[in-house]
């Protein structure tokens, strides 16, 4: 993305955060939850980056994770940083994935100065199945054993706009990150999870895929179409020790959207919570669905929100 184009995206996000505040407009908010859900973005201008850099800080000793290896995808930045960090700290071996080699460098440097084991594959998701089926391949040779655990956290997520507005350029984009490669990418690993004695697979929702939002309705047909395939898939796998969950984050703050902070945790206020969701807050949810403390958990579907969905 230029950056122009960010800086355009963010001036419309400021603008109808504060439309919706002063409007004290209950739609108008949940809107705005949609577009502040964090996403991963896989390139083009008409991305709206939304999951921004952000370092989880504590950490426990607990070792939930220890020896199992965890692939996280979209984890160079923001919430998926977050995940992978928290996962190594857990004691997993994590592979982290996404685009861009010297940031997914950054994350397994930090990991491994933290004592975590940590490797890179760098990957498009967009890139169709042998793309997916190469990530698959090499994260399981670099961990030296078969996934565990797969996060998929990578979305595409276009600026809110009418339907009618949409083109089959970004209807394909989004479909092919958010559906298309998590189904691949599941399907390719599970079965290494079942000959291995059982895994967990955690997909990213989004409250945009719970609700009905006008001008995110690509989006939220994709997360919404997300939430389905985590019901589908713990049916089906539930029986041979794979849980399958998903975690919905809304609005998380985040040190490359630290400009927002004001407004929000204005916009927070009309939660039950009153607070504005962290990285950590998310990450702490993975790694919870992740571990045996949720072993008879299976499809799901887990808002870390500060209660939006609950009103």
């Amino acid at each position: 993305m230029n950056g122009g184009g960010e800086e355009r995206h963010g001036d419309v996000l400021v603008q109808q955060v504060q439309d919706a505040l002063e409007a004290s407009d209950h739609y108008l908010l949940k809107q705005v939850f949609v577009i502040l859900a964090p996403a991963s973005n896989y390139g083009g201008d008409s991305a709206f980056h939304v999951d921004r850099h952000h370092r989880t800080t504590g950490g426990t000793d607990m070792n939930r994770l220890e020896g199992r290896a965890a692939l996280v995808t979209g984890s160079t930045s923001g919430i998926g940083r977050g995940v992978a960090e928290a996962m190594a700290r857990e004691g997993a071996i994590v592979v982290v994935t996404g685009l861009g080699a010297e940031r997914g460098a950054q994350v397994v440097d930090g990991i491994v100065a933290e004592g975590g084991i940590a490797h890179f594959v760098e990957a498009d998701l967009s890139g169709g199945g042998s793309e997916i089926r190469r990530l698959a391949q090499e994260a399981t040779a670099l961990a030296g054993r078969p996934i565990d655990v797969l996060v998929n956290n990578a979305a595409y997520l276009v600026p809110p706009h009418p339907m009618t507005e949409s083109t089959e350029e970004q209807i394909d984009q989004v479909l092919e990150v958010n559906i298309k490669a998590p189904y691949l990418l599941t399907a390719t690993l599970v079965p290494g999870m079942v000959e291995n004695g059982g895994g967990s697979v955690i997909n990213m929702g989004s409250i945009g895929g719970v609700e009905g939002i006008k001008f995110t309705s690509l989006y939220g047909a994709s997360k919404a179409g997300l939430h389905s395939l985590t019901r589908s898939w713990a049916a089906e796998l539930a029986a041979d020790g794979v849980r399958v969950n998903t975690v919905a984050p809304g609005p998380t703050l985040t040190e490359s959207n630290d400009e927002l902070r004001p407004l929000l945790e204005k916009l927070a206020q009309s939660n039950p919570d009153r607070r504005t969701g962290s990285v950590q807050d998310t990450a702490a949810a993975v790694i919870f669905l992740a571990s045996e403390d949720a072993s008879h958990i299976h499809g799901v579907l887990l808002p870390v929100d500060g209660g939006a969905l609950a009103i």
